[in-house]
């Protein structure tokens, strides 16, 4: 049936979004090592790139972009929890993805929900390091999975307009 997105064999599509997702994870893990390991930014603090680019060390216990902090193991464990329940409802819905934008879309979220999952099991926060502060209008600090969940959220947006739906266009050709 047109616009099924749950049953059968995954789809192309869904092998791309898993694919997205996968390399976001482990994008999102290596320059997560990297930052800590290699550029050793927690031991330098903030130290600016290029115009309007820094790298700040940030220890997230809130959400994306530091919203809602909060210290408590209890919150802690449910935000992982949160973010492993939205990437297991948003692995079922990317099998059978119809369009390339809305896979991409799919996978760009189930990566960066589980990449920032992975962070705050292992370290009870998230890491984040991109900051745009000297932008003047974004004060957050953030992490590849912020971005691609971002990303991610304005492809399905962006999909959502679509004039043509899939199984319009499949009664038009009938």
């Amino acid at each position: 049936m047109a616009g099924e997105t749950s049953r059968g064999p995954v789809s192309r599509l869904g092998w791309i979004a898993y694919a997205i997702a996968a390399a976001v994870v482990v994008i999102d893990q290596a320059v997560k090592w990297w930052i800590i390991e290699g550029f050793l930014l927690p031991l330098r603090g903030s130290v600016p790139i290029v115009w309007p680019l820094s790298f700040s060390y940030v220890q997230n216990n809130g959400v994306s972009f530091g919203m809602m902090q909060a210290d408590a193991d209890l919150v802690r464990w449910a935000l992982t929890a949160f973010s492993a329940a939205v990437a297991i409802a948003l692995i079922v819905w990317a099998r059978r993805p119809d369009r390339i934008l809305l896979g991409t879309g799919l996978g760009l979220i189930i990566g960066g929900a589980i990449g920032n999952a992975i962070d705050r099991a292992r370290l009870g926060y998230v890491i984040d390091f991109i900051d745009v502060q000297r932008l003047g209008f974004f004060p957050w600090v953030f992490n590849i999975a912020d971005s691609a969940i971002t990303i991610g959220v304005i492809a399905l947006l962006a999909d959502s307009f679509r004039r043509d739906r899939p199984a319009e266009a499949a009664r038009k050709q009938a």
